[in-house]
């Protein structure tokens, strides 16, 4: 009888793809670079996942403190010498001084696992030049998606500036979705996103540079919410991506991801013009155009995979609403009422509890611009609530301010027929 295991997002996708590689459909090496693993891991699974089935991919000590792991006292004084004594000293360096001096061994690379943790960084920088040469396409459509931003005059000056926002597919060059944005913003992706996943399924790694959209400035400390959770700060992208289980790919030069910036090279020349031929002049037909032009485009330029079938997953389980969206957390008021953005939601009570005042809950932004209030997964009712009386006091003021400007405004002039004088 087989032992039943449940895995999570991430060793279900660790387990779709060793199944390519056992079919022969991946490489070990592509399979590692899809998982963000190194080749020596991925074949140590590979070995696992021959022997013991699915439960070699489910981690043995899942929840457990590991036995070796560094005292919090002790990666606290590390941080601090490394933050007052010892600024300026390379890695290597500071942990010999460590060990010579302050009498904690500790190995170097854990020792910068914690400095890049808070945000510290060696100032000593040795890269070697790398030999470039094009590389091999992925097998299989859905395994890798290219996404940018290319901020252009698509409209030749007969409309609002535009920002294009698209993905290509690494292993056929198709185009899956694009949309025009007023400019590159997260919004814009999150769309990008959803409509991909809502057509084709959900792509197991996203190639992208290294954008403030996608990944938090090293110079970011985390909030101490995160640093009791032991979590490391991430956009709201990047939240996105981890919730869905999609792997996370920073592209180190813009020749890195030359597949998609040959594509803006291409649509510059050949949108731009249709664009002109259609007389577009808007951001909404802009975007009712691109619909058919992304169509005769992939059937044009899309090529085959070398491996037949798609690599998306499917989006079962997954609610797209409460994944596809901003979320920011905030405390709720003493009057059960929720600010965000100048805006006041009034949270009204349930059938589970009267009253949330002060509780955490998530402010969820729709795609729509339109927020709802999550607690524990479950949206609450809400409704605006009443103006305060400040806010009511200073809309009065401006109101009456402004009829006081438009009164002055109305005087009549000098020369106005009233004030002539006439002597009989």
């Amino acid at each position: 009888m087989r032992e039943m295991v449940t895995l999570n997002i991430r060793e279900q996708k660790r387990l779709m793809v060793l199944n390519n590689v056992e079919r022969g459909g991946t490489t070990a090496g592509e399979g590692a670079e899809l998982l963000g693993l190194s080749l020596r891991q991925v074949r140590r699974l590979l070995a696992a996942y021959r022997k013991e089935g699915a439960v070699a991919l489910a981690h043995g000590n899942r929840g457990r403190r590991p036995h070796n792991a560094i005292d919090e006292g002790i990666k606290e004084r590390v941080v601090a010498l490394a933050r007052s004594r010892y600024t300026g000293f390379n890695t290597q360096h500071f942990t010999e001084l460590l060990s010579e001096r302050e009498g904690l061994t500790v190995s170097r690379s854990s020792v910068r696992r914690l400095l890049l943790g808070e945000g510290i960084r060696s100032p000593r920088k040795r890269r070697p030049t790398k030999h470039r040469s094009r590389r091999e396409r992925y097998p299989q459509e859905g395994m890798l998606l290219q996404i940018d931003g290319s901020p252009h005059d698509w409209l030749e000056g007969r409309g609002p500036g535009m920002s294009l926002i698209g993905a290509i597919d690494d292993a056929t060059g198709k185009v899956p979705y694009a949309v025009f944005r007023e400019q590159e913003d997260t919004l814009g992706y999150v769309i990008l996103l959803r409509e991909i996943t809502s057509r084709y399924g959900i792509p197991l790694a996203v190639y992208h540079d290294r954008h403030s959209i996608f990944e938090v400035s090293a110079d970011k400390l985390p909030s101490l919410e995160e640093q009791l959770e032991g979590k490391r700060p991430v956009t709201q992208f990047g939240r996105l991506m981890e919730e869905l289980g999609i792997t996370s790919i920073s592209a180190l030069s813009p020749q890195a991801k030359g597949r998609i910036e040959r594509l803006w090279g291409t649509f510059q020349d050949r949108l731009v013009g249709e664009l002109r031929l259609a007389g577009v002049k808007t951001l909404q037909e802009a975007n009712h155009f691109l619909r058919s032009f992304l169509t005769r485009y992939n059937a044009r330029f899309a090529v085959p995979p070398a491996q037949p079938g798609v690599a998306y997953r499917k989006a079962e389980g997954i609610d797209l609403e409460q994944v596809f969206c901003l979320k920011h957390k905030r405390v709720v008021g003493a009057d059960n009422v929720v600010r965000f953005n100048g805006q006041r939601l009034q949270v009204l009570p349930s059938m589970e509890r009267l009253s949330y005042a002060r509780c955490a809950v998530e402010v969820h932004e729709q795609l729509d611009r339109s927020l709802k209030v999550s607690y524990q997964g479950h949206y609450l009712d809400t409704r605006p609530a009443p103006v305060e009386a400040t806010r009511a006091r200073q809309l009065v003021g401006a109101t009456t301010a402004e009829n006081k400007t438009k009164a002055s405004v109305a005087r009549p002039g000098a020369d106005h027929p009233w004030r002539r004088w006439v002597y009989r």
